[in-house]
């Protein structure tokens, strides 16, 4: 339940400050004394939209706290413990709103978006505006409060959702199936690249062996020629580097006084011998394995042939058909994949439907018990409201055909007969105002019933309704009291005077300066206000009276 609501700073409001109890809790006030400020302000801290001319002139910003107990809630309390907000009983909810537009909201002290206070704020608080019989007239809201009545809210949601989901996979595979015979030509190219790549089975690497062996073998001779002719300079010819290095270490070895500068000389002379062997040893080594292979030429230049054929089809270089070939299987994989996929969607298009079909049923069946059980239940209301000849029906129309509908299988639509020898008809065609405000409080009474919201608002739902039908009206509402806290904003002292606790609310100020207050009253006050709602210049000791006898009270 609502608790304590903190204003400050909103509208014309300086600071409100107001402790609410359970039953049923009537406000009242002249017209224009601000009774719907806190209404206004409540729905702010619900998450309603906000802008920066509420916040009061001169001040920098309005903030305003909602103090729930939600000890016997325990949807809120499951909630916050899944967002990690769960604060013992309590549920605080804050909106501040700055005088340069900024919006900021809060949860148990915590910064949470609109969503999640409008979603947290649905499990707490319910509130019925005087301007719900316009909607009242509309479809999607006449099916809204049939659903709210049945239970089946949750139920409406998961049929919607599966018929979302059936869906969107509809207009996928629409969109792949339309594809798919570019697809499959696209896949048929891939598929003979990619044969044709295989066929040439090229390793990584091979290009540039062969590149290197095909230069090797179409210069054998000239590679043998050479080699051959430094070898022999080297070592094999009449005379050769290796015959006149050993002649000159011989002619300083055979010398008998031997100088330092000739013994480093003939360190060199010596290192130059031992490298020309060894470039001799390698010369040898090229001179014996090359070999005059015109065959194994053929073979090469055949081999390149192909390959470079190969890569000028595909416009790249010989080196990059690798990876040509594992970007071709990539592409052919992700087409396998787009068939698993196509698969997978008729696979979920039609669990979807199923689960639609299975569920919309369930809901349709619900919808039509508890159909017959709101019907029963308004017209007792409506009797009770001087509409006894009033009859009412939720018609349910089938939609007619086997595709999925997201608000289910049927068409709600709210039929009535003002008497008894005329047909039922709709409420924009058959209802007047006043009858439609009737019918709207009977329903939202009859709603409020089974709703597992621990508190009702109903801001002057009693507008057009006078004298016993008002005195009905605040009945209903503080029976309604017994099981939920109600919170009425009236100007009927019939509805008034049915409350357990009275808050009056008052304008106070100058012309410069206006300020809204709320004053619990108590015996005697109560009976001021509602002498002052019924009326007159002068409040007599008659209408005193009178105001007594509405409030069961003796002097």
């Amino acid at each position: 339940m609502l608790s304590n609501l903190n204003i400050s700073n909103y509208a014309i409001t300086e600071h409100l400050d107001i402790e609410l109890k359970t039953g049923m809790t009537v406000l009242t006030g002249e017209t224009g004394a601000g009774k719907s400020i806190m209404l206004d302000a409540l729905g702010l801290a619900l998450g309603d939209r906000a802008d920066s001319n509420i916040v009061r002139s001169g001040a920098d910003r309005a903030d305003i706290h909602a103090l729930f107990d939600i000890s016997a809630i325990p949807a809120a309390h499951d909630w916050l413990k899944e967002r990690d907000l769960d604060d013992s009983n309590e549920c605080m909810l804050r909106r501040v709103i700055t005088a340069d537009g900024r919006s900021r909201a809060y949860i148990n002290g915590q910064p949470a978006t609109l969503q999640d206070v409008r979603g947290l704020g649905s499990l707490l608080i319910d509130i019925h505006s005087q301007h719900a019989h316009q909607s009242l007239l509309q479809k999607p809201y006449q099916r809204e409060l049939l659903d709210a009545y049945a239970g089946t809210a949750a139920l409406a949601r998961q049929v919607s959702e599966y018929c979302h989901q059936y869906q969107h996979c509809k207009k996928t595979l629409a969109s792949l199936e339309a594809n798919l015979a570019e697809q499959n030509a696209q896949e048929q190219l891939l598929r003979y690249q990619l044969e044709e790549l295989h066929r040439l089975d090229l390793k990584a690497g091979e290009v540039d062996e062969l590149e290197s062996l095909q230069k090797q073998l179409a210069n054998a001779e000239q590679i043998l020629a050479a080699n051959h002719h430094s070898l022999n300079l080297c070592r094999e010819g009449e005379v050769n580097a290796m015959g006149i290095l050993h002649q000159a270490l011989s002619s300083l070895q055979s010398s008998q006084h031997r100088s330092s500068a000739q013994e480093n000389a003939a360190q060199l002379i010596e290192s130059a011998r031992i490298q020309i062997e060894e470039a001799a040893v390698e010369l040898q080594h090229v001179i014996d394995s090359t070999e005059l292979d015109p065959e194994r030429l053929i073979e090469v230049e055949a081999r390149l042939d192909a390959i470079y054929q190969t890569a000028r089809k595909h416009r790249i270089q010989a080196n990059e058909l690798l990876t040509l070939q594992t970007s071709l299987e990539n592409q052919l994989e992700a087409m396998d994949a787009s068939d698993e996929k196509i698969d997978q969607l008729r696979n979920t298009q039609d669990e979807a439907l199923k689960a639609y079909q299975t569920n919309a049923k369930e809901l349709s069946k619900k919808r039509a018990k508890a159909a017959k059980l709101m019907k029963t239940g308004i017209e007792k209301q409506l009797q009770a409201l001087a509409m006894k000849h009033c009859e009412i029906e939720f018609a349910m129309h089938p939609l007619g055909n086997d595709e999925p509908h997201s608000h289910g299988q049927e068409e709600i639509e709210i039929l009535i007969s003002t008497n008894p020898t005329s047909p039922k008809g709709p409420l924009n065609k058959i209802a007047s105002g006043g009858e439609l405000s009737r019918i709207s409080l009977a329903i939202q009474v009859i709603t409020a019933q089974v709703a597992a919201i621990p508190t009702v608002i109903f801001d002057e739902i009693d507008v057009g309704i006078g004298g016993a039908t008002a005195e009905i009206v605040g009945q209903l509402l503080k029976a309604l009291g017994k099981r939920s806290q109600v919170l009425c904003v009236t100007h009927q002292p019939q509805v008034a005077s049915q409350g357990d606790h009275h808050i009056r609310v008052k304008k106070t100020g100058s012309k410069t300066k206006l300020t809204t207050s709320l004053e619990p009253l108590e015996d005697n006050q109560k009976i001021e206000e509602i002498a002052r709602m019924l009326g007159g210049i002068a409040i007599t000791e008659n209408t005193l009276a009178h105001a007594r006898e509405m409030l069961g009270i003796r002097h």
